[in-house]
């Protein structure tokens, strides 16, 4: 019997008209907060350290940038596949901790990070030929090879940022996601100070460019996994599953249950991901300063995507944590109250980007009044659109996770990103004069369709669960 066939036999939930009681929903808001905030906080930290990257390249001129646009463009496409596979860690681990069965945490644990491992090798393949990648789409030769400088860096970053993020689910999983925090935020300034030396060279080190900045973001990966293994592994409360106990065993069956539930997620992610790196792509058949301005306000949505993400990461742990305990009530309430915080922080978040988004535009290229900064300013208000539908889509898909529900969101994801999302963009922005104002009405179109379909989804399964 499945976890979901569990709670549609459960018998304590309440009949689907009786009124939640709001001392429930009290503490349902309190304790997704509780997790949502350092999760958040987590991801904004790892964001700034991507956006500093990106404004030091900036300073190198709008071709520099838009070389970081395509070696992003190919090392997500390839990251996110392990992403998604390793983030099936968080819901197991959840569903264990709500069973009080530490072993199966451990063991979710395990096999994330052995699942990283088989992975990671063949997505760093791809990073190593991102330069023909790129020609063959038909990138402009300097920028592609720039690119290619950029990955032969980057790339050595992907198993360790995969150990990390089965670490973060782990932690996350047991109510104790603080850790993850400090790290990241300890990793802020050494990622800074290591890609101002790397990229311009001082001190005695060679300037080495982009792929400086690479190498750098390698380097604190690193250091970031290492220390985030000293604490599960040796501080309390995380050294009482003793998660390096046994490491060695592979435990294959475990590893088809997480493949199972994340291959789907990591599908989704790709074609998610996928979606704005094909914009990117198009931006760079526009020009130069279109793919430069794309991904200045591409950046920018990824910082407000953080604060969403982490809330939808709540809420597959406070999900989760419920099917474990067969509480159908509480699967109901962890979904709605991360769906209804995560609309009111980003219609708040959205706002203020309205208002300063010509400021926005100069942090990345100075103060510029040139044709990329005006780009800018108007693409961030033209995707001011999208970022409440953006927070909306990855809570709902976070608390359909919890529920190991990931095959019908992957159906989703390919009709409303590139049956819909991916051709409104290429209409828009190649046969009218909307260019690439039009591709990102295009990613907007996308985006809050899946957005619907997925609080449908949610809506449709937790109706099923309270009605028994």
């Amino acid at each position: 019997m499945t976890s979901l066939e569990k709670i549609q036999r459960a018998t304590v939930a309440p009949p689907a008209s009786a009124a939640v009681p709001g001392r429930h929903l009290a503490i349902e808001l309190a304790e997704t907060l509780k997790l949502a905030v350092p999760i958040a906080l987590t991801q904004l930290g790892q964001i700034a350290m991507m956006t500093t990257d990106i404004a030091l390249i900036g300073r190198l001129g709008s071709e520099a940038m838009a070389a970081a646009a395509l070696a992003h463009t190919v090392f997500f496409v390839s990251f996110t596949f392990g992403m998604g596979l390793v983030s099936a860690v968080a819901p197991l681990a959840a569903q264990a901790f709500g069973a009080r069965n530490p072993h199966l945490i451990r063991r979710s644990l395990r096999v994330g990070m052995w699942t990283a491992l088989l992975m990671s090798l063949p997505m760093m393949a791809l990073s190593f030929y991102g330069e023909p990648i790129l020609l063959m789409l038909g990138q402009a030769p300097t920028a592609a090879h720039l690119a290619q400088q950029y990955l032969l860096g980057l790339t050595w970053s992907i198993l360790p940022a995969l150990w990390f993020m089965a670490i973060r689910g782990f932690m996350s999983a047991v109510n104790h996601p603080e850790p993850i925090l400090w790290i990241t935020l300890a990793a802020i300034p050494a990622n800074a100070g290591l890609v101002y030396l790397l990229l311009y060279g001082a001190f005695g080190l060679p300037g080495l460019g982009l792929f400086g900045v690479g190498l750098a973001t390698s380097i604190v990966n690193v250091g970031s996994f290492l220390a985030g293994l000293w604490f599960a592994a040796r501080r309390r409360p995380f050294r009482k599953f003793h998660i390096l106990g046994h490491f060695w065993r592979v435990d294959w069956k475990l590893m088809r249950q997480l493949v199972v539930i994340g291959a789907p997620i990591s599908l989704s992610f790709l074609l998610e991901y996928g979606l704005f790196g094909a914009a990117g792509l198009l931006m760079g058949l526009i020009s130069t300063t279109a793919l430069a301005a794309h991904q200045i306000a591409l950046q920018v949505a990824a910082i407000l995507f953080m604060v969403p993400f982490g809330i939808g990461m709540a809420a597959t742990v406070r999900v989760g944590h419920g099917i474990g305990r067969g509480d159908a009530g509480a699967v109901r309430r962890a979904g709605y109250v991360a769906t209804s915080l995560g609309i009111v922080l980003a219609a708040m978040l959205t706002l203020a980007v309205i208002v300063s988004r010509f400021g926005i535009a100069e942090i990345f290229l100075g103060e510029s009044t040139d044709a990329t900064a005006e780009l800018s300013a108007t693409l961030l208000l033209v995707g001011s659109t999208f970022f409440i539908a953006d927070a909306i889509q990855t809570i709902a898909a976070g608390s359909l996770r919890g529920m190991n529900d990931t095959r019908v969101p992957l159906l989703f994801a390919i009709l409303s990103y590139w049956l819909i999302g991916f051709a409104c963009a290429c209409w828009l922005g190649f046969w009218t004069l909307s260019g690439a104002v039009g591709v990102w009405i295009g990613l907007s179109v996308g985006t809050a369709a899946y957005a619907v379909l997925l609080l449908l989804r949610f809506r449709l399964l937790a109706s099923k669960l309270t009605l028994k």
